[in-house]
């Protein structure tokens, strides 16, 4: 079960949050917020919005982060992060809690409702303009440019709520988290282990399940020779097998002259069926290898599934078994997307990463999915060439050496190679433009820089060690 009104006013009182700067935001899956906050000792304050299990309260546990930002997160954290709690209320008992925060970039109230089925977490202004929401729901006006409604107060009669029962020798935020991770339906540890070995346990079987298959089909790859013996019983037979025949009874001189019956493509002359016999024999040996490869893979795979949920069963950290069952719900594809390699070079210098585009298409894809605003980017001002990018690093400025070796690249990858010297844009990614009507990977910069660059057969020697990948 979520919070009561009561439980949440115990929680903020024993929280004391107001005065709590905001130093660090993570958003750890689907449902969750995480606020590491300081005054006098550090904070963590976790926030779930699962249904059945809404809550707040601080805790003691290592928290995964998500593997890629999300949208909300990296918006609380341009927002509010360093910022400071002015006060943290529930409005009129009714299991929503707003925050006032004060920041650099402004003051903001952020509102928490903790109601199980329609849970959410809503930035506004101080006139409760939304700037966004956890989950944006346009039929209730949570969207951006809506305008933040607090329900009237209900009539809530203080005796139908209580504090639930807790060891008083600890804090009510320490016991309610104790309770959900051993109590709730869906957020306790145990509940949790249970999906996690229902997912393995689903994988296991659909793996299982394609190992009879190849065990099947190793059986009749094992029986290969039979199929050479019937390719040399039809040849020794061409007088006796005529075309049109569905089947011959022949002696087989390797069970000492024993008859057995040999299936026959009526269309196929003698010759043509054993040949199809003999093509039989060598698919049959020249797969039995790989399908042995595969069959080993499967059973690997059968042993580290079963492993994981071994792993899993002696894991106390509920937070991290929640994570390990979000990326096990990632569907395939959306895997192979996250997981998709940077086309063209990828080079590894001094901490800084550069990604160099050869061809249009190499540019174009760089463009399109592996660089972002803060990236710089180089390309000669008057030669065709590749695209070279240099990822940006939050809060450090591209060092003079990085920026020569990457304008090294820039004049190699291009036709002014041969005059080893070039004159280039240099601008971020956020000020290129698409040029409309314009061969693929086409843009037109603005804000630019010029660099002047000489080649340098030392640095690209050094380049050439720092080479990652070429594909």
């Amino acid at each position: 079960m979520s919070l009561n009104n009561k439980e949440i006013d115990l929680i903020l009182e024993e929280l004391k949050l107001e005065g709590y700067f905001i130093q660090k935001i993570i958003q750890p899956s689907y449902t969750a917020l995480v606020f590491y906050l300081y005054k006098d000792k550090p904070l963590t304050l976790f926030i779930s919005l699962d249904a059945g299990s809404c809550r707040l309260h601080s805790t003691r546990q290592k928290i995964p982060k998500f593997d890629k930002p999300m949208r909300f997160m990296e918006l609380l954290k341009s927002r509010i992060k360093g910022g400071k709690i002015l006060k943290a209320e529930q409005l009129n008992e009714d299991r929503i809690i707003r925050f006032h925060i004060a920041s650099g970039v402004g003051s903001f109230f952020l509102y928490l409702r903790l109601w199980s089925g329609a849970a959410n977490i809503v930035l506004t202004d101080e006139k409760d303009l939304i700037i966004d929401a956890f989950y944006r729901r346009p039929k209730r006006g949570e969207i951006s440019g809506g305008i933040w409604l607090t329900p009237d107060p209900q009539k809530i009669k203080k005796q139908d709520y209580s504090v639930r029962e807790y060891d008083k020798t600890k804090s009510f935020n320490e016991a309610i988290e104790e309770w959900y991770i051993n109590n709730s339906p869906k957020a306790s540890k145990q509940a949790l282990t249970d999906e996690a070995e229902n997912i393995y346990g689903t994988k296991i079987l659909k793996i299982e399940k394609a190992l009879a298959k190849l065990k099947a089909k190793r059986e009749e790859f094992l029986n290969a020779q039979s199929l050479k013996n019937a390719g040399d019983l039809i040849f020794s037979n061409l007088h006796i097998i005529k075309k049109g025949m569905k089947f011959a009874e022949l002696e087989d001189y390797t069970k000492n002259g024993a008859k057995i019956s040999i299936s026959l493509d009526p269309l196929k002359t003698p010759q043509e069926n054993a040949n199809l016999y003999y093509e039989k024999y060598k698919k049959a040996v020249s797969g039995l290898e790989a399908l042995e490869d595969d069959i080993l893979s499967a059973e690997k795979e059968i042993e580290k599934l079963k492993t994981k949920i071994e792993e899993i069963k002696t894991e106390e950290n509920p937070y991290l078994i929640q994570k390990i069952i979000q990326k096990e719900k990632i569907p395939v594809q959306q895997k192979v997307k996250n997981t998709k390699s940077a086309p063209g070079l990828k080079f590894f210098s001094e901490g800084w990463t550069i990604l160099v585009g050869r061809t249009a298409a190499e540019n174009d894809e760089l463009l399109r999915h592996f660089v972002k605003g803060a990236d710089l980017w180089l390309h000669t001002r008057d030669y065709a060439g590749g695209y070279v990018f240099i990822k940006a690093r939050a809060g450090k400025s591209i060092p003079l050496p990085i920026l020569i070796k990457a304008g090294n690249l820039a004049v190699f990858y291009s036709k002014a190679r041969k005059n080893a010297q070039a004159d280039l844009y240099t601008t971020q990614v956020k000020y290129l433009r698409r040029a409309k009507n314009a061969p693929r990977g086409t843009v037109l910069p603005t804000q630019e820089k010029n660099l002047s660059i000489k080649m340098d057969e030392k640095i690209l020697k050094q380049l050439e060690e720092e080479k990652i990948s070429a594909l």
